[in-house]
């Protein structure tokens, strides 16, 4: 994979940059900037070799639509503040104001593209269509660099497609996650723990399937247990489940066994009437795994669950978790997914190598209030994170090499 020193010198070159800056919004307000943090390296990088930084990125899913509530102005904004600059905003993608705005650029500025998912050819399956589009914002750089890791696991025409029609490597923040999941996964230190969570199993089949020739130590919270627990042959309530992955369920039971994997499963519940909605009282309650009575619904691991999740995890040399172990947004249902930051913050601390598996895990980690330097890795791509730990070849990293 190309780096960003193989691009040479890039003093008054225009740089096109693919940043992940799909960032959390209540009206106009980012309520977690992590994303444009994570971008800051390879756009200080640039800017301090001279060069005219033109970013680009989608937020939200506007399926081709022009949707004022999901335009970049917000994060125009804040990277601003951040950089402490203007960064103006073009009206388009690749348009009239958008050659303009380039077109006026000084060495060292920073000019941001509107959303590129409000052009329906970003996510066209037709590649030719996708190509002609793509070429139309080559057209306005002289070098790509793909930055956003959340989306390399999508060929699109953003991160995909301009790649073809420019010289291209990977910035600061993409070869560093590429790093990290590398480390984790093809030469771990042991014992190399994976804690998974999150609602579905079926979003984790080919993770686990994948990780359970690699693994030591598989260890299953979130929604997706209550499928675990169905295939051990015990009462879930009301609880989320997949019945059509429990047949799936039971072969990776016997795979763990069978490879001497170690499958770690909480051993007691915390349990409500229902999923908390609005003014409903939250009444809490905790059972044994085993015991789950059939009028409640599963919304965290248990106390005891917390304490073996926690220790587990300090027993490693290598932690990757994806996926909260509860309903952690509702205090009464944060504990599992606490007691995990919290095994991972005291691994860390005692040498192990760490990454936070991004989407829900990023958030919650932020949420919960625990510092990011405290983590060996927080990846920004959840999907992204997932499909690498896969083991699938990602088009927006092959089309880097």
């Amino acid at each position: 994979m190309k780096t960003l020193q193989d691009l040479g010198n890039l003093k008054s070159k225009r740089v096109l940059v693919r940043a992940d800056f799909n960032v959390p919004l209540n009206g106009t307000v980012i309520t977690d900037d992590g994303r444009i943090k994570a971008a800051l390296p390879t756009i200080e990088a640039l800017r301090k070799q001279g060069a005219k930084v033109i970013l680009m990125a989608h937020l939200g899913r506007p399926k081709g639509q022009v949707v004022p509530e999901l335009s970049l102005a917000p994060v125009a904004a804040r990277l601003g503040e951040l950089l402490g600059i203007q960064v103006p905003l073009a009206k388009d993608t690749y348009g009239p104001d958008a050659q303009t705005k380039v077109a006026q650029m000084s060495d060292g500025d920073v000019v941001m593209l509107e959303n590129v998912r409000f052009n329906p050819e970003e996510t066209s399956k037709d590649e030719q269509e996708r190509s002609e589009y793509a070429k139309k914002i080559a057209a306005l750089g002289d070098v790509f660099v793909s930055d956003g890791f959340g989306v390399v696991h999508r060929a699109q025409g953003s991160n995909y497609s301009v790649a073809t029609y420019l010289p291209s490597a990977a910035g600061l923040l993409v070869e560093k996650e590429v790093t990290a999941l590398s480390k984790a996964t093809e030469n771990p230190e042991r014992p190399f723990t994976v804690v998974l969570g999150g609602s579905k199993v079926s979003d984790k089949l080919g993770v686990i399937e994948n990780l359970l020739n690699k693994a030591d130590r598989l260890v299953i919270g979130g929604g997706m247990v209550f499928t675990f627990l169905k295939a051990e042959g015990y009462e879930v309530g009301s609880s989320l489940l997949e019945e059509d992955q429990v047949e799936t369920v039971k072969g990776y039971i016997k795979t763990a066994k069978d490879n001497g994997i170690e499958l770690v499963l909480p051993t007691d519940i915390v349990v409500n009437p229902g999923y908390p909605a609005g003014d409903t009282p939250v009444e809490p309650k905790v059972v044994a795994a085993n015991a789950i009575p059939s009028d409640m619904m599963g919304l965290d691991i248990g106390p005891d669950s917390c304490k073996l999740f926690h220790d587990k995890i300090v027993d490693s040399k290598t932690v990757v978790w994806n996926g909260p172990m509860g309903v952690f947004e509702v205090p009464e249902f944060a504990e599992g997914t606490k007691a995990v930051t919290q095994g991972l913050v005291d691994a860390t601390h005692a040498g192990a190598f760490t990454i936070v598996g991004g989407g829900d895990s990023a958030s919650a980690v932020r949420n919960l209030g625990f510092a990011e330097d405290a983590f060996s890795h927080i990846s920004t791509g959840g999907g992204a994170s997932l499909e690498f730990l896969e083991g699938k070849e990602l088009p927006g990293l092959r089309v880097l090499e």
